[in-house]
């Protein structure tokens, strides 16, 4: 098949959001003949209609609904693209597009990017948060440079990323004072029955929590489940419940969260995972993210 005519893909873009050739060429300025032709054109080179008649209006055939979920997504990223450079600072100026899935700490996830802020470049983040497979789908778009997640990325298939592990940070439970010193004596035995609150099982940290929780015999009270970390640790802050966290991060948890670590949890870690797009050419600020997570030692892992 030849390469696609975007002037073709375009003009059908714009007929399936009119859901008519004449509004559509009255929105861009043409002909209805050069519309209905150009259209024609298109349907012969994919081999399918696109359109179905329906009264005086068109509506997608099952084709067509396929190819606008492709138009949509090319031209979506043609806007960004002029928008990228219309209001680019400068040439001097990198940008790092990062999505932070959202089960894994937003302290963590400061700790690992705060490296990239420190490289000698002019350097400008803008983060993003969501559910794994949506930002999986954005970088694949490439509207993402890295993701930061708990897993690594599925083998096979057509996602075009590699993953690379950032570290192992060994896990804790925390509470506020009053939990802590209510809950704190015995530990882990002391646990059970205790408020707990945990991710949910779409978090690869839930597994680990709840097979170290049989081995010890120990049965909390769990009154909260959070895909969110950042919901969960501001429940936590409330002092609703006992919560896992990174152990490396004892300090800023106490300073933001008013909280105090129980005890660590033997076996049960955080891990951490940078999902990039597989070029030839990497982003230096994806490069300097995964060097710097190597050489650091200071943070207690597995």
């Amino acid at each position: 098949m030849s390469q696609i005519n975007f002037k073709h893909l375009h003009y059908f873009w714009v007929v399936a959001q009119e859901g008519s050739i004449t509004r559509a060429a009255d929105r861009l300025g043409v002909a209805i003949q050069t519309i209905s032709g150009q259209l024609s054109l298109l349907e012969r080179q994919l081999g399918k209609a696109l359109f179905n008649s329906q009264g005086r209006g068109l509506v997608l055939s099952d084709a067509g609904r396929v190819a606008l979920g492709y138009a949509d997504q090319i031209f979506q990223l043609g806007d960004a693209l002029v928008d990228a450079i219309q209001h680019s600072d400068s040439e001097s100026t990198l940008r790092l597009r990062a999505g932070i899935s959202d089960g894994i700490p937003k302290l963590l996830a400061y700790r690992l990017l705060s490296t990239v802020t420190e490289m000698p470049a002019d350097v400008r983040l803008i983060c993003d948060e969501g559910e794994f497979e949506t930002l999986l789908a954005d970088l694949a778009l490439h509207r993402l440079d890295v993701v930061l997640t708990d897993r690594a990325a599925p083998v096979g298939g057509n996602l075009k990323v590699f993953s690379t592990r950032l570290g192992e940070f060994a896990t804790g439970l925390f509470g506020t004072p009053a939990l802590v010193e209510r809950y704190g004596k015995d530990f882990p035995a002391s646990l059970d029955g205790a408020p707990m609150l945990l991710p949910t099982r779409h978090n690869a940290l839930r597994g680990r929590i709840d097979r170290w929780l049989e081995i010890a015999g120990i049965r909390p009270k769990i009154v909260g489940e959070f895909e969110d970390s950042a919901l969960l640790n501001t429940f936590g802050r409330g002092g609703l419940g006992i919560f896992p966290a990174p152990l490396a991060l004892v300090e800023q948890v106490a300073q933001q969260l008013d909280a105090r670590p129980l005890g660590a949890m033997q076996g049960v870690s955080e891990q951490i995972y940078a999902i990039s797009s597989e070029r030839r050419i990497r982003h230096p600020a994806v490069e300097a993210l995964c060097a710097a997570a190597a050489q650091d030692t200071s943070a207690p892992r597995v």
